[in-house]
């Protein structure tokens, strides 16, 4: 089968920073489908990897964490989908990549996909959406209030990929005031246009920008890049006994500081389930589901803005390049081989 793979890590613009491989069809045991792969996303976690993270001596890394497409076999142990099934999902960190024609994954953390979407619409979706939809209600815990704080969200980094299914799944299941943060016109008017209540400038700061919107210190603050620059902000904003979540890497998190506000402070990654084998790890089949559910009802849509052609390394290293910018708007996605 075609697959993207690297050796080495390195640099984007390096001429063997991903290349085209061809790979033996793996197949499904245990809970595993065998996906035939028809569209896959880029994430910034694939960025981090090729960048970081360097395969087993002699062999390949293959990168991709979200896909959709159509299940072609099913391991012995599966009960959910049979071959022919559509289907979405952002896969598991310690293992193969969706870049490749035929994955191997978990039914577990699998969901039908969306019947109102084509493949390269839901596989804009799954990675994004799980870390939200975990970061909103299983760390925040959003629907349970704050005794004395507006109930509102702010969402640092409204526009990118996180941000912009985060938006629209608070709006869409919460009745939470939804602040958004975005520093150009063009994002702004995208995180106004999925639902954000409010929107301000996070190149400038943020305590005064909420204090002038005049509802209140927010009971969650969920950053979702460039915590570091923002964490004085969030100290000052947030609100006594507030809930604060975040899912990028500070080199160094000084938690200090909320201390006198009594601020709880949760991590989200959306790979632990899957890469643990938690015993709720069911629980991303269930929550892609809704997230179908409510695509096919209007209630939140795809964040797809950027599409980079079929799925080759030429193709995704362009894709790699644009999300290293740090400026994407949504997401970007790459459809057949």
């Amino acid at each position: 089968m075609r697959a993207v793979a690297y050796k080495q890590p390195q640099p984007i613009s390096a001429e063997t920073s991903l290349i085209d491989v061809e790979l033996p069809t793996p197949e499904a045991k245990g809970h595993d489908l065998l996906v035939e792969v028809r569209a896959v996303s880029v994430n910034p976690v694939d960025v981090k990897v090729r960048a970081n993270v360097a395969p087993s001596e002699g062999a390949y890394k293959i990168l991709g964490w979200d896909a959709a497409g159509i299940v072609k076999a099913v391991g012995p142990d599966v009960t959910m989908f049979k071959p022919g099934d559509e289907v979405f999902y952002a896969g598991a960190i310690n293992r193969d990549g969706s870049n490749v024609e035929f994955h191997r994954v978990d039914e577990r953390i699998v969901g039908a996909k969306p019947k109102s979407l084509d493949f390269p619409a839901a596989a804009a979706l799954p990675l994004t959406s799980i870390t939200a939809y975990e970061a909103l209600f299983d760390r925040l815990k959003v629907q349970n209030r704050v005794p004395g704080a507006a109930h509102a969200i702010l969402i640092i980094g409204g526009a990118g990929g996180v941000g912009s299914i985060a938006i629209q799944i608070a709006r869409a299941l919460t009745d939470l005031t939804v602040i958004a943060t975005a520093s150009r016109p063009e994002t702004q008017a995208w995180v106004k246009e999925l639902g954000a209540h409010h929107v301000i400038d996070h190149s400038k700061p943020l305590a005064p920008e909420i204090e002038a919107l005049g509802i209140g210190a927010p009971a969650f603050v969920f950053s979702t890049t460039n915590t570091t620059d923002h964490i004085s902000s969030i100290v000052d904003a947030i609100a006594p006994q507030g809930r604060f979540a975040l899912i990028d890497d500070p080199k160094t998190l000084d938690v200090v500081p909320f201390k006198r506000k009594a601020v709880s402070i949760h991590w989200e990654l959306m790979f632990t389930r899957p890469l643990f084998g938690t015993a709720d790890m069911i629980e991303q089949h269930k929550l892609l589901t809704k997230v179908a559910q409510l695509v096919d009802t209007g209630q939140i849509r795809s964040t797809l803005t950027e599409t980079a052609g079929t799925i080759n390394a030429a193709n995704l290293k362009k894709a790699h390049a644009l999300v290293e910018t740090g400026k994407m708007k949504g997401k970007v996605v790459l459809a057949g081989f």
